[in-house]
């Protein structure tokens, strides 16, 4: 794993990406009760124990360096976290790699979303282009208009459309960014 992966803090101007911590965990609760953030989740967290796992598997996919999951914090909303950005390797090493990334309905509409993903797209490739990276994807269902919006914000250009595939029950887009 690429040693300044594992305590990177990438910034977007005001915004701040840290690790995950314990203390987030109401924080994650309280996000995954909005029915759009359970909506687009692989693994929705729904109590206290599934959050903890979570924030677990946070810290071991950043040991592992398969996944690098952020809350993003934003000063002007306080000093909890508003929102996460992740990025997931299916296996180290690989050209591509998956972002995604979710915000708590008061900091939706004010440009942190697209302004995360900018910073952790940077950071991506910024990272890990000499272990071979060059791709990032950005996955979503078709009845998530926000999503589109925020991946092109981004940079990442809609690629094409995918069947509905577990869990998701409609068809979906991948939009992409290179290096």
């Amino acid at each position: 794993m690429n040693a300044h992966a594992r305590d990177a803090r990438p910034t977007a101007g005001s915004l701040v990406l840290r690790p995950w911590r314990p203390g987030d965990l109401g924080v994650l609760l309280d996000a995954y009760r909005d029915p759009a953030v359970r909506a687009g989740s692989r693994a929705p967290v729904a109590d206290e124990e599934a959050a903890g796992h979570w924030l677990r598997a946070q810290e071991e996919g950043r040991a592992t360096g398969l996944r690098h999951s952020f809350a993003v914090v934003d000063p002007a909303l306080g000093d909890g976290p508003v929102g996460n950005v992740a990025l997931s390797f299916p296996e180290p090493g690989s050209p591509s790699a998956e972002v995604g990334y979710w915000t708590v309905a008061p900091a939706r509409g004010r440009g942190i979303a697209p302004r995360a993903l900018e910073a952790l797209s940077g950071w991506a490739f910024e990272t890990f282009a000499g272990d071979g990276l060059v791709r990032l994807e950005l996955l979503h269902q078709v009845d998530n208009p926000a999503s589109c919006r925020v991946a092109e914000k981004a940079g990442y250009a809609l690629a094409e459309v995918l069947p509905p595939s577990p869990p998701w029950p409609r068809e979906g887009h991948r939009h992409t960014r290179g290096l």
